[in-house]
């Protein structure tokens, strides 16, 4: 019998919907499951870098990260797509043109163009955030060094949205993470893909595949595997018709819960 592979997204799945915190007996379970002869991978639209020591402490086989723009599997950087800097250049002055709130992710840094003012109450709370945990945040964005690998938006009114995709869908596909806030990550890349990467590299097949999410930035990939598993906290609440399985909330055991009805433990 092959052994399974589970992928987590971070966010209301590996961490609390209440408090952001990792539940104790969620590491746990991981840990059980890797001892068991499973993989256990991350897989988040966050950058390699913004994948908080917290998160890598748990103990993985490895990570999908940037919505499948780089891939670690046992230890090695196995993938890496970023943009060029005319692209990232021309995704900078769309933003500044529509007046909208942009946030550049890479693998080494992330960036908010500060030439203006942030507009959006949660662009302000993730640039403090960003602050007091000491990210390394480039503000010269003209630099021809400055480069990135997917990025996400805030804006006031959907003519903004409007206006910053007739640029950005040339090369991005636009996510919606509700209310006014995008995710755009290049074309051919996602958490489906990502996974199926790691896939080709262990030599597994999907069957063996599960994937554990909470939003629709995990759609991609809740779609993608037979085994499929949304939170007892996912938002929206539509996600739960196109999962196999739906578990506990993230801060009830949702994780174990999973992994004990699939066998993992």
């Amino acid at each position: 019998m092959s052994r399974k592979i589970a992928f987590f997204d971070v966010d209301g799945t590996l961490t609390s919907e209440v408090d952001g915190h990792v539940p104790e007996d969620t590491a746990a379970a991981i840990a059980e499951a890797r001892a068991n002869g499973n993989l256990m991978f991350i897989n988040t639209g966050r950058c390699f870098q913004n994948v908080e020591p917290r998160f890598r402490e748990i103990g993985w086989d490895g990570y999908v990260c940037g919505c499948g723009t780089n891939i670690y599997c046992s230890g090695q950087d196995v993938l890496h797509v970023c943009q060029t800097h005319s692209t990232t250049m021309q995704i900078l002055n769309a933003a500044r043109q529509t007046d909208v709130d942009i946030l550049f992710e890479s693998r080494n840094h992330v960036a908010f163009d500060l030439s203006r003012q942030l507009h959006h109450p949660g662009a302000i709370s993730l640039y403090q955030s960003f602050v007091s945990h000491h990210y390394e945040m480039p503000e010269d964005l003209k630099n021809p060094d400055f480069l990135t690998d997917k990025f996400v938006i805030w804006y006031q009114d959907e003519a903004q949205l409007t206006a910053f995709r007739k640029v950005s869908d040339q090369w991005f596909e636009c996510i919606d993470r509700e209310g006014t806030f995008r995710e755009f990550v290049p074309y051919s890349y996602s958490k489906a893909s990502g996974i199926q990467y790691v896939l080709n590299h262990y030599n597994l097949k999907l069957t063996d595949a599960y994937a554990f999410g909470d939003s629709n930035n995990d759609l991609s990939m809740l779609t993608y595997v037979p085994h499929s598993i949304a939170m007892g906290n996912a938002s929206p609440v539509s996600l739960f018709d196109q999962v196999e399985y739906v578990t506990a909330k993230s801060s009830c055991g949702g994780i174990r819960q999973a992994l004990e009805h699939y066998c993992f433990l």
